[in-house]
């Protein structure tokens, strides 16, 4: 990196142009490069956001819908191929997979009645462990930005004040008005980090509690249904 020419990229950005546009132009192409992945990661971040918190409040919705019509007082048979085409969302996912195992011992060529129980459990539990997955998709990415985003963001800090010292350096002068731009340059892209990691951090916390919340109320289903089917299964023994 040649000084000269660093000085004569940073000179031309006085203290009184300090809008933000300006400090990004100003800026080095390995600062830039850092800003616009973080700009690029932050849009990214609003999106998962926004997918997200659609697909909880439909999914709640959805599981309150079937919860009313479950306990109804509806014959499990009827809602079970009401379902078992499509179903529409977890907890149905969940109860059509428990029924379908349910139908196979019972309806197939030869009644498996032992350890019936058993499988019904384990079937819930791996419909449930895939709905979870479900769930938790993309909030990696969320994790990954509000963690390593102030990091990025600082090494592009440190590369803009490594060049605004050069700058300092070949033009033999270090007063405020030549000093002040090119730290102000190099803090914006600690400041672009920010804005990417701190809603990242916060829609991360937020929607791992959601998927803990959902979780939580399809595995109580599921006891509450291993219940009843347990109930079935000693009458017809």
């Amino acid at each position: 990196m040649n000084p000269a020419d660093v000085a004569q990229s940073v000179l031309p950005l006085t203290s009184s142009d300090l809008s933000l546009f300006t400090l990004f132009w100003h800026a080095h192409w390995i600062v830039k490069l850092v800003m616009i992945g973080l700009l690029v990661c932050s849009v990214w971040v609003w999106a998962i956001a926004i997918d997200k918190t659609v697909l909880f409040n439909r999914t709640r919705r959805a599981m309150d819908r079937f919860e009313q019509a479950f306990w109804s007082g509806q014959s499990l048979d009827e809602l079970y191929r009401s379902l078992s085409a499509k179903p529409s969302h977890s907890m149905e996912a969940l109860f059509v997979a428990a029924m379908r195992e349910w139908k196979r011992s019972f309806e197939g060529p030869q009644r498996s009645i032992a350890g019936l129980q058993m499988r019904i459990e384990k079937v819930m539990q791996v419909t449930i462990a895939r709905e979870i997955e479900r769930l938790e998709r993309r909030l990696l990415v969320l994790a990954t930005i509000g963690s390593a985003g102030p990091f990025v963001g600082l090494f592009g800090t440190v590369w803009g004040i490594m060049t605004s010292f050069q700058s300092i350096a070949a033009s033999k002068n270090t007063s405020l008005a030549v000093v002040a731009p090119g730290i102000a340059e190099a803090l914006f892209a600690t400041a672009i980090g920010l804005v990417a990691a701190i809603p990242a951090t916060i829609f991360y916390n937020k929607f791992a509690g959601e998927v803990n919340k959902q979780a939580q109320r399809l595995e109580g289903f599921a006891d509450e249904f291993s219940a009843i089917l347990s109930r079935q299964i000693d009458d017809r023994e």
